[in-house]
């Protein structure tokens, strides 16, 4: 089960990068060195009681003196970015966990190729710092619908890895929008993709890099929301069983309810956030029976594999599963 050690840190910057995106640095509250982190890694902000989001964290992974994340507002805001940009203030403290990370880089890759939508830029900008620092062969393509809605512009052409990054806005010019056919042609043995951004931008880039050839386990793809289009499952739901490997306790999840809701009336308390399987608080190992993967999460590999699922969402294709609880 995933776990949170909490800790205390201060708000000690607050900027806004761009139309509806601020960004915050933080602090430990006594002074002390936060743990280091590598390209990818996200954090969970505790923004109030009952209130947790994840955010990737996107300066450099060798400072371990802050974090710094960034936030979008979003229209449909269920509360997050909505307090993070009205309420949240320099000086104040707040909880967030230790790092971890579902979306790292093959230090192996001969080559990465970086493609980041929108606020999706925030791992994305890291991973370019990261290699970028290590002398690693990359290219970042960064697409925004106009310069007002880039975050991290100036930064970005004030840092080393502006020769390697490549801007591409919606509504300019049309020779410097991204041409994904021509950057993903002809993929290299030892060559990594990795996407972030709405799911959309997420799909055109995966697909195309499909079509061009590219193996799924070249492929790396990081979500913040569910797609809204998100394929309906095959059949109907249909209950299944539930065992604790550690007390023997058998409980039915019924069609239309979920592992996490049905342990919690069982007083089993399983840590979630998102409740969409993009966050990965609530992954636990699978022991036996066959997961019904619903999120956006795992790899196919580790969705082949089987040996873990996320309990907000995901189901069984077998009458029974047993849990690592």
């Amino acid at each position: 089960m995933a776990t949170n050690a909490w800790m205390d840190v201060q708000i000690v910057q607050k900027r806004l990068e761009a139309d509806d995106i601020v960004s915050l640095l933080l602090r430990a509250v006594d002074g002390a060195r936060l743990p280091l982190f590598e390209a990818g890694a996200h954090i969970d902000l505790e923004i109030a009681p009952d209130l947790i989001r994840q955010y990737s964290l996107c300066n450099r992974p060798d400072d371990d003196r802050t974090y710094e994340i960034a936030v979008l507002r979003e229209p449909a805001s269920r509360g997050g970015s909505a307090a993070i940009h009205d309420r949240l203030q320099v000086g104040q403290t707040v909880r967030i966990s230790a790092p971890r990370n579902h979306f790292p880089l093959d230090h192996a890759a001969t080559h990465s190729l970086l493609f980041a939508g929108g606020i999706g830029i925030t791992p994305i900008l890291c991973m370019a710092e990261r290699l970028h620092g290590a002398g690693a062969s990359y290219e970042m393509h960064y697409c925004a619908r106009s310069a007002a809605k880039m975050a991290y512009r100036d930064a970005i052409a004030a840092s080393p890895i502006a020769a390697r990054s490549v801007l591409h806005l919606d509504d300019g010019p049309a020779g410097q929008q991204i041409d994904l056919a021509r950057i993903l042609a002809d993929p290299a043995a030892g060559a990594h993709v990795y996407v972030c951004g709405p799911a959309g931008f997420i799909n055109a880039v995966l697909e195309c890099a499909r079509a061009q050839g590219w193996a799924e386990e070249q492929l790396h793809r990081e979500f913040f929301a569910a797609p809204t289009d998100r394929p309906a499952p095959e059949g109907a739901d249909e209950s299944f069983t539930v065992t604790l490997a550690s007390t023997g306790l058998s409980v039915e999840i019924p069609a239309g309810r979920t592992i996490v809701d049905i342990l919690g009336e069982q007083g089993v308390f399983i840590p979630t956030s998102c409740s969409e399987g993009i966050c990965g608080t609530c992954v636990v190992h699978v022991l036996e029976g066959v997961p019904d993967h619903r999120d956006y999460l795992l790899s196919d590999e580790e969705h082949a594999r089987g040996d873990r699922l996320t309990t907000c969402c995901s189901r069984s294709k077998t009458p029974r599963l047993v849990l690592d609880l």
